[in-house]
């Protein structure tokens, strides 16, 4: 079952391995463990519904709990401390598009503020519900999730919007096809979040990020039904598909998502390959990028990453050996671990694998082999569940992105790393580390992770969080990146967003979504405030 206060199913564990938690000690301290609510203790806390009936709409108090928070720290924080806050009044769970018209009807006719929930995988405050005058209600899209239809010829997949990762590729591979979009968040996300969000997938190099995957679909707004043909190409004008993605369900409810799928790859093998230090890791992976190496996946840990890595996710003896064997091919402790994925025909394969090997060789590093290559794919989508483990030992996880030039890289990792570090408390210390996993031939994401030790209280550990978020989302944009390359804006990075839009642009998304939302009421606060 579902975890009402963590990520993911609770059957399903990251164990910690000892050589890295006392890593992570020897470098921070010892964790403060933090005591820990209980669902029937939050449920006496839920508040009477202020909705009145509708029979789609249930009041449960566990059902409501489950669709207060997202993913955010802030929002694992009030789970984990039973000090919520606020609750939605109702959650519907509709079957169709009818419903969710039926429902944006009744909530336009009722004064109902509505927030949209898909997986429920938000890190940026997208589905936690704000203080109003008005009740709250949840619309949920979880039992629309399943293939509705698919064009094998235009290779065209038509799908409900609440379908997740595992549900929508399991379908689309009982026919042949994939569509290859692989967040973090798969085993919980879902195809309509991805839209909303903007989302990035592991593979994006192959398959695209979800603005190319998106073909058209069904959005249900306060105007009406809008809906976008699946056009392969088109110069008519702005393009209805880039004006809704990303919009974070402010404009209306996707119900029905088309997406462009691929017959299942031939062969997919992952590896690894380590370089001496960043400068040549980091003149790899742009040669890779900008000379088109038909990589399907790519990523660069930076020497501390690496480190960490291979301390969590190898046995002690492996990371000696690798270690050693590293330093006798002249990558010594400065190194950095180079993963990617080849993906296709077995010939294609073969070639990229060629291609890969013959930079990383020239510039000093050497192939690792599957073995590492392996265990990335076996545990892609596991990492989420590693802030359960290091929580019970007294320790926060966080991550932040952000996207630069590849000119900006280095430079924009630094003061972002630097930020965290200087901002982790007094007499605190923070453990900071960052790969590059979305690149372009123009530049590179970059994915911050960072841990630090929970204060006495939560009150204080939330107020440390905030401040190195602030630090560092501060940096972001003193640098130039855009405040979410993956994670969408929400409401936590919300004040940051002017900085890259401009307040011309701001006033041109406010404008598109008074229109379609004229009272304010689709989860109000996300991008920011545009009626004040």
């Amino acid at each position: 079952m579902r975890r009402w206060n963590g990520w993911g199913d609770d059957k399903n564990h990251y164990p910690l391995r000892a050589a890295g938690l006392h890593y992570i000690k020897g470098l921070i301290g010892q964790g403060r463990v933090l005591p820990d609510a209980t669902l029937a203790s939050v449920c006496l806390s839920v508040p009477a519904s202020r909705l009145p009936d509708h029979p789609l709409v249930s009041k449960d108090p566990e059902t409501r709990i489950r669709h207060a928070r997202g993913q955010s720290l802030p929002d694992w924080y009030a789970m984990r401390s039973g000090l919520f806050g606020l609750f939605p009044d109702g959650v519907a769970e509709p079957t169709s598009t009818e419903q969710v018209r039926e429902l944006l009807a009744w909530a336009e006719d009722q004064g109902v503020q509505v927030i949209p929930y898909g997986g429920g995988t938000s890190v940026a405050g997208h589905i936690t519900p704000q203080p109003s005058p008005q009740p709250v209600l949840t619309i949920s899209m979880a039992q629309m999730n399943r293939l509705m239809a698919l064009d094998e010829v235009s290779q065209i997949a038509r799908f409900g919007a609440g379908t997740p990762g595992p549900l929508l590729e399991q379908q689309l591979a009982e026919k042949g096809y994939v569509l290859g979009h692989f967040p973090q968040s798969f085993e919980l996300s879902t195809v309509g979040g991805w839209v909303a969000s903007r989302s990035s997938g592991q593979q994006s190099i192959r398959y695209g990020r979800i603005e190319q995957l998106f073909a058209g679909g069904r959005i249900e707004t306060f105007k009406g039904t809008l809906s976008i043909p699946t056009i392969p190409a088109s110069s008519a004008g702005p393009d209805l598909r880039e004006m809704f993605m990303g919009t974070e369900g402010r404009m209306g409810i996707l119900t029905e998502v088309d997406v462009r799928v691929q017959r299942l790859p031939e062969h997919e093998s992952f590896h690894v390959a380590f370089a001496p230090d960043w400068e040549s890791a980091l003149r790899i992976v742009r040669e890779l990028v900008q000379t088109k190496v038909a990589v399907s996946m790519l990523r660069l840990s930076n020497p501390e990453e690496t480190r960490t890595h291979l301390l969590l996710g190898a046995e002690a003896w492996q990371a000696r050996w690798l270690n050693r064997y590293a330093a006798l091919r002249g990558c010594p402790d400065g190194k950095c671990m180079i993963t990617f994925g080849t993906t296709g025909t077995l010939r294609q394969a073969q070639h990229a694998l060629s291609e890969v090997k013959r930079v990383v060789k020239r510039e000093g590093g050497f192939y690792g082999g599957t073995f590492m290559g392996r265990k990335w794919a076996h545990s892609r989508f596991r990492s989420p569940y590693l802030r359960h483990g290091f929580w019970e030992h007294g320790y926060s996880i966080d991550t932040l992105e952000t996207c630069v030039n590849w000119s900006k890289v280095s430079e924009a990792m630094r003061q972002i790393e630097e930020a965290l570090h200087a901002h982790a408390g007094p007499g605190e210390q923070a453990h900071v580390f960052s790969h590059l996993s979305h690149m372009y031939t123009q530049g590179s994401s970059i994915y911050t992770t960072y841990f630090f030790r929970n204060s006495d209280n939560y009150p204080e550990t939330l107020q440390r969080w905030r401040a190195m978020k602030r630090a560092a989302s501060d940096a972001i944009v003193r640098v130039g990146g855009t405040i979410s390359h993956q994670h969408g804006v929400g409401r936590d990075h919300a004040p940051w967003l002017t900085a890259e839009k401009g307040p011309l642009g701001m006033a041109a998304i406010g404008q598109v979504l008074r229109y379609f939302d004229p009272q304010e009421q689709l989860n109000k606060g996300c991008l920011g405030r545009f009626h004040d």
